[in-house]
């Protein structure tokens, strides 16, 4: 709900402070990263977290504009990226989409806090007790399919008296909306759903 409102920043398409923060209590908004951090620095997070392929030259169209005039809304930040990248991604994407995302990933620590939630929550299950993920995007889908790899691992066969796998696997393969579940709610169209069980 908090990507529909304008003032939190997160949206392309709605005039707002270039914030991005969950937690307003938190330092760190999209407005200083934009505004100051190197052009390696954000090409870097524009690749890592945004996995967009034109990173190097959003990151360069970004430094370029902040030099005449420091951004401060998303519009603003979202004309410069649409005019440096010009046409979106399969055709479908905003061409900034992928940029926002990579910022709201850096600026809440998404992917660091999802991994030490899922962690946490694994070591909180009764046995028996079952633990379902939802994710919105390959990196968040690469994390939790990782951690439960991990805790369902099998100790090696020549090892001795080896403590049985933590959680076992109830979806080999995510479960995906369907293409009706999507109609009703676009936004459902990259969720990804693993399900765990505690042995």
């Amino acid at each position: 709900m908090q990507f529909d409102k304008g003032y939190k920043g997160f949206s392309f398409s709605k005039e707002g402070p270039l914030d991005m923060r969950m937690d307003p209590t938190s330092e760190l908004t999209a407005k200083e990263v934009v505004n100051s951090w190197p052009e390696a620095d954000l090409g870097e997070i524009f690749r890592d977290y945004g996995e967009e392929p034109r990173w190097k030259r959003a990151a360069k169209a970004i430094v370029d504009a902040r030099r005449k005039k420091k951004f401060e809304t998303t519009t603003e930040l979202a004309q410069v990226i649409s005019d440096a990248l010009k046409t979106p991604l399969k055709g479908k994407w905003h061409p900034a989409t992928l940029i926002f995302q990579a910022l709201r990933i850096c600026v809440n620590r998404e992917l660091e806090v999802i991994a030490e939630g899922i962690s946490k929550a694994i070591q909180l299950l009764a046995p028996g007790g079952r633990i379902g993920v939802i994710s919105f995007h390959s990196l968040e889908d690469r994390i939790v399919k990782n951690l439960f790899r991990q805790a369902s691992a099998r100790p090696p066969k020549n090892e001795k008296n080896a403590p049985l796998p933590f959680l076992k696997l109830l979806t080999k393969k995510p479960i995906a909306p369907t293409l009706q579940e999507i109609r009703l709610n676009p936004r459902a169209r990259s969720a990804k759903l693993r399900f765990a069980e505690r042995t």
